[in-house]
């Protein structure tokens, strides 16, 4: 389930009570988003929908931080970022976040990285948005470095240099956390075939799905690796309908049963876990709970 990290019940109370009451519920994950900009005019229009970002993004909180006070009102649930965006901040500072964070938490960080649509907010940060491919290659480079030094590390690339230094601080998860990737193109698909832990996908249509998963598993075996240990954890933001949606609007949107029923599908179709957001639309804190609770109902009626 996506933690309330957006919109006006982005806070401590929010956070503590859809922690606490989704682990006990049963949920085995939690997820942040991230953001840093709401521009009053965006270049590019929101990649979904009807291109409009929804309102909810104007007020964001950290997801390291958010994730770390999460970590400490639960103890069993997985914490991930769905999605952080790894390049806006420099590579040796993102290890530290990410490896405290995974102390802090005993081993449950599911750090998920992607690019985001705005190139307003690498402006903001004072980040290119060209080379972004180049410069995520060299961020995870460094993330594997750090993490897997014995006692010193050093780095020198196109884009930045590590001097050699004393590495004292470890991940609990060894040689570090999961890292998975949100991408869509053939580029993307691929680097996780090669170099990474799994795909956060958003949504879509499980034919299109399961056929860009392929292309994962093709670049998994062409690299030497087993593709059986790479995971998806497919993201799901709700748009409930009042009344039945349209087949082919599901699953944009549609009622919770057609949720339930997908995720259902889904499962079916090799999807290992699925996480929903239900604060992409106006609900309360109280009111995505009671959604949660019959969403997870309805799926182990299945």
């Amino acid at each position: 389930m996506a933690l309330p990290t957006f919109g006006p019940d982005a806070g401590p109370e929010g956070i503590s009570k859809v922690s606490r009451t989704a682990e006990e519920m049963g949920y085995d994950s939690l997820w942040s988003g991230d953001r840093v900009l709401a521009p009053v005019t965006p270049s590019v229009p929101y990649p979904s929908g009807d291109g409009v970002m929804p309102r909810v993004y104007e007020n964001h909180l950290d997801p390291l931080a958010a994730l770390s006070f999460a970590a400490a009102h639960t103890s069993r649930v997985r914490l991930g970022t769905s999605t952080l965006n790894g390049l806006w901040q420099p590579p040796l500072m993102l290890a530290r976040s990410l490896t405290t964070l995974d102390l802090l938490s005993r081993g449950r960080l599911d750090v998920g990285l992607g690019f985001g649509w705005m190139p307003e907010e690498y402006a903001g940060v004072g980040v290119p948005w060209e080379g972004r491919g180049a410069r995520l290659e060299e961020t995870l480079d460094i993330l594997e470095g750090y993490w897997g030094a014995d006692d010193v590390y050093a780095h020198r690339g196109p884009l930045f240099t590590v001097p050699e230094t004393k590495v004292g601080l470890k991940p609990h998860q060894r040689p570090g956390p999961p890292v998975l990737l949100a991408a869509f193109g053939p580029r993307g698909l691929r680097r996780i075939g090669r170099r990474l832990d799994g795909w956060l996908p958003v949504a879509m249509p499980l034919p299109y799905l399961m056929d860009m998963w392929s292309t994962v598993v093709r670049e998994a075996e062409a690299a030497k690796r087993d593709p059986s240990a790479l995971r998806i954890a497919l993201r799901v933001n709700v748009e409930l309908a009042d009344t039945v949606a349209d087949a082919e609007d599901v699953p944009r949107r549609g009622t919770l049963d057609q949720y339930i029923d997908y995720a259902r599908a889904a499962a079916e179709a090799g999807v290992h876990e699925l996480f929903v957001d239900f604060g992409q639309q106006s609900v309360t804190v109280g009111e995505a709970v009671d959604l949660a609770g019959r969403f997870l109902t309805g799926v182990r009626a299945g």
